[in-house]
């Protein structure tokens, strides 16, 4: 929004939230290629079992995984669309969801770790669906079935949201030229 590319998106012939996921996914591909590999390549030397806990644990993984890119997906559109409809300026939203999504997803500290029994408030939050849920499946850690579930529950509630936001605040974009 902040550099006014985002008008020009709505005139392109595909769709925002395609545009979106696959800027984001090129964006991933490159951390992918140079942090993950070469940390995963020194895994092994270093003494870290980097495999999951078993391969059931693995594939649950992988669709744990995806549906919180997905998510995460919804919750980015969604902190747009907040943006658009307070008229906030796009940086500060954009630190407002890192501090939220980094403590209440269980990224900064585990989820399990948190004191006065917030990680048991926490972990049924969307947040927690986005980072804790795939690494408690990869780490053995939480039952796959239900914390899958949860995820798909939350994608069901946060893209419909996402989607009325954006619809509701479209002309409002288009109208600051972003």
């Amino acid at each position: 929004m902040w550099d006014g590319t985002l008008a020009s998106r709505f005139l392109r012939p595909f769709g925002l939230v395609g545009q979106f996921g696959a800027q984001l996914a090129g964006d991933w591909a490159f951390t992918f290629v140079t942090f993950s590999i070469p940390l995963l390549l020194l895994a092994v030397p270093l003494g870290v079992n980097p495999w999951p806990a078993s391969q059931s644990a693995g594939a649950a993984f992988a669709v744990s995984l995806t549906l919180a890119v997905v998510l995460g997906l919804a919750v980015d559109f969604i902190f747009a669309g907040v943006a658009a409809s307070l008229e906030q300026n796009i940086w500060q939203v954009k630190r407002v969801r890192q501090a939220l999504s980094t403590v209440l997803s269980g990224a900064l500290i585990p989820i399990q770790l948190l004191p006065w029994g917030l990680g048991g408030i926490f972990m049924w939050l969307p947040l927690a669906s986005m980072a804790s849920a795939p690494l408690r499946i990869y780490t053995g850690t939480g039952d796959p079935l239900p914390l899958i579930a949860l995820q798909a529950a939350w994608c069901a509630v946060m893209w419909p949201l996402a989607g009325w936001l954006w619809t509701s605040q479209r002309e409002k974009l288009t109208i600051f030229g972003g």
